[in-house]
């Protein structure tokens, strides 16, 4: 199967084209399924439909290796479920987009990477609590290797203890019994993995070798043999995974690896801290009477909706910004955010999991709306609302308003986006510009 990559660029004779990915799932992603649930109770998740409203634009094709392809060719291959459509673009402006293309914020991946930037960061947000529920694919390891720490036989009691995000990692001194919560991770108790967000075992991991066996076990805590991800505060988002081992057939992993002797090390050379702060520039605003939860993507990882952020009435928070040039990025491709909204009223435990046991329907990974986040390597910022379809028929039961500096209007009104779209909008911010998504009550 071919990837296909959609890329807006102006055109001066166009009428007001929009360029809309595909409702095929990304090609990186797999099948999610919890121990004893019926193979027809599993539902694949999918690429969210976007919609850019811009300059007037006319859409291209090119193949994921830079070879070009007509529309027409294009959506034949994409009918005969010959072809994903894995990216779109959209342009900055209309003197921006003659020289480049960049992509919307929409989820997970974008456009070929350069080789990355090792940084060392420290963040500021300081942690709170949260939890985690975890899914299952396949079992064994690759090779071994298990780095011994030269503190191995540290114990909890003697081991330095962190004093929240911006606290250096200790890697190989913290037992794997001991959830990080002292070093800014957050914990998400209703996942039912003693705070972490998944678990993935794979047995043995040796760096630059592929992972083609992963087990994710639904209960239990980190165990030897295993990358334990985790949440980290609004604004955050983690900063470790193994940079040159990843699923063999496109599953992300994500986490801290718990080595042979029990202790947790970091999997990723370019932070030593388990947070790093975004890139600011978006806040959430909840002007509703009751609370609404806003579920992350806990990516790389078992990519479940589990990252919480809730929002009470009368707050303002803020939302992760990921940045394209640090953040995790997917066989070469730079990734985004993705954030699940829920209807008012569902709690966190219910919001942030997979299947909610109150709300089957409307809740989890079939909450009524998403939006995506990220800045690009151009720095430039987009934020899109749309709905989440194939998977979710639900109606969100508020309204959504993205207001500040923003290049164009995005919104969704009693049901409806602008220009009358049913696919959502998207929008960018300008230079130096915030922007705030305002939950409202229905007008």
């Amino acid at each position: 199967m071919k990837n296909l990559v959609q890329l807006a660029v102006t055109a001066a004779l166009a009428a007001g084209a929009t360029a809309e990915m595909g409702h095929q799932r990304h090609a990186h992603m797999h099948r999610h399924r919890a121990v004893n649930v019926p193979a027809a109770d599993v539902v694949e998740k999918r690429a969210p439909a976007v919609t850019t409203v811009v300059t007037p634009v006319e859409t291209k094709y090119v193949y994921s290796d830079g070879e070009s392809v007509n529309a027409a060719e294009a959506k034949e291959c994409i009918e005969n479920g010959e072809c994903l459509v894995v990216g779109t673009s959209t342009p900055t402006s209309t003197t921006a987009a003659t020289t480049k293309a960049t992509k919307q914020a929409a989820e997970f991946f974008e456009s070929k990477a350069s080789s990355s930037t090792k940084t060392s960061t420290t963040s500021t947000s300081t942690s709170t609590s949260t939890t985690s529920t975890s899914t299952s694919t396949s079992t064994t390891s690759t090779s071994s290797t298990s780095t011994t720490a030269a503190a191995a036989s540290t114990s909890a009691a003697n081991s330095t203890s962190g004093s929240g995000s911006s606290s250096e990692f200790p890697s190989g001194q913290i037992p794997c019994s001991h959830f990080p919560s002292d070093y800014g991770a957050v914990a998400v108790d209703w996942v039912g993995l003693d705070g972490w967000a998944s678990i993935q075992t794979t047995g043995s991991w040796t760096p630059g070798v592929s992972i083609s066996d992963i087990v994710e076990p639904t209960s239990g805590g980190c165990t030897s043999g295993s990358f334990c991800s985790y949440a980290c505060a609004p604004g955050q988002t983690k900063a470790q995974w193994p940079t040159t081992s990843q699923g063999s057939t496109g599953q992300s992993i994500g986490g801290l690896w718990c080595n042979s002797d029990g202790y947790l090390e970091l999997t990723n050379d370019n932070f030593n801290t388990l947070c790093m702060d975004g890139l600011g520039g978006i806040s959430v605003e909840n002007q509703l009477s009751d609370v609404a939860c806003v579920c992350g993507t806990n990516y790389p990882g078992n990519e479940m909706m589990n990252i919480p952020l809730v929002t009470q009435p009368g707050g303002t928070y803020t939302l992760t910004n990921i940045n394209a040039k640090t953040a995790y990025q997917w066989e070469g491709k730079y990734t985004s955010g993705q954030f699940y909204v829920n209807n008012a009223g569902v709690s966190e435990e219910q919001a942030c999991i997979w299947t909610s046991s109150e709300y089957p329907d409307s809740a989890g990974n079939w909450a009524p709306v998403n939006i995506g986040a990220g800045t690009d390597i151009y720095g430039v910022t987009y934020i899109s609302i749309f709905p989440n379809t194939p998977t979710s028929t639900a109606q969100l039961d508020f309204d959504i308003e993205i207001t500040g500096d923003i290049t164009s209007e995005c919104y969704l009104k009693s049901g409806s986006y602008p220009d009358g779209s049913t696919t959502g909008c998207t929008t960018a911010l300008t230079s130096g510009g915030s922007c705030t998504i305002v939950f409202k009550p229905s007008s």
